[in-house]
């Protein structure tokens, strides 16, 4: 407990210091966009839509070298694509620091290539960013992170979007129009119970 608790002082004090630099950079109005990678998509979609503030989410494929990938090229790994997610937000509402939380504590970073039961390259963990203020939060919220001792590895990748490639749309809120065979997969994969493990309660 007193572990987590000074994770959870560490990074409140990201928190404070990182809003205070980014919370006004965009014009009232504008709506910023952020990609993330966490394993399957369909559960990061999932999760990203219920944060207040997210207008939109998007399933595609980040950080490979081939144009226009397919599902079947991503999935069978050799692409360098990372299955991954593009979120509109207003940051009126929501900063790009308390994004960095909520996906912080949303995934495992601990394991390298691979999330729960999903594994190979196309599964790791990753923030992709746009723009130098959201490289400087990524690396921020990881140093607070690793400054915490929370956790004994890290290896969730900062690097530069490139290009964001959007997946077929049958992925496209895949818990919205499957939800029974979601549920299953979700349950199955042990998504929950890992967090759970990784993060407490």
């Amino acid at each position: 407990m007193k572990m987590l608790s000074g994770f959870a002082r560490v990074f409140t004090l990201f928190l404070v210091a990182s809003n205070s630099i980014a919370a006004d950079s965009t014009p009232p109005g504008q709506t910023v966009t952020a990609i993330f990678a966490g394993g399957c998509f369909w559960c990061v979609e999932a999760d990203f839509d219920k944060v207040p503030g997210v207008i939109a989410t998007e399933s595609g494929y980040a950080g490979g070298k081939l144009q226009n990938p397919t599902y079947e090229q991503v999935s069978a790994g050799g692409t360098g694509h990372a299955e991954a997610v593009r979120i509109t937000y207003d940051p009126a509402q929501v900063t790009y620091e308390k994004l960095l939380d909520f996906f912080w504590r949303h995934v495992d970073p601990t394991v390298k290539d691979r999330q729960f039961c999903d594994i190979g390259n196309q599964y790791r963990t990753a923030i992709f960013y746009l723009d130098d203020m959201q490289r400087n939060a990524a690396q921020a919220s990881r140093a607070a992170l690793e400054k915490s001792g929370h956790l004994p590895h890290i290896y969730t990748e900062i690097a530069p979007a490139g290009t964001f490639y959007p997946a077929e749309e049958y992925h496209q809120d895949y818990y919205k129009k499957n939800p029974i065979r979601y549920k299953f997969y979700r349950t199955s994969c042990g998504r929950d119970g890992r967090i759970g493990e990784v993060w407490g309660k």
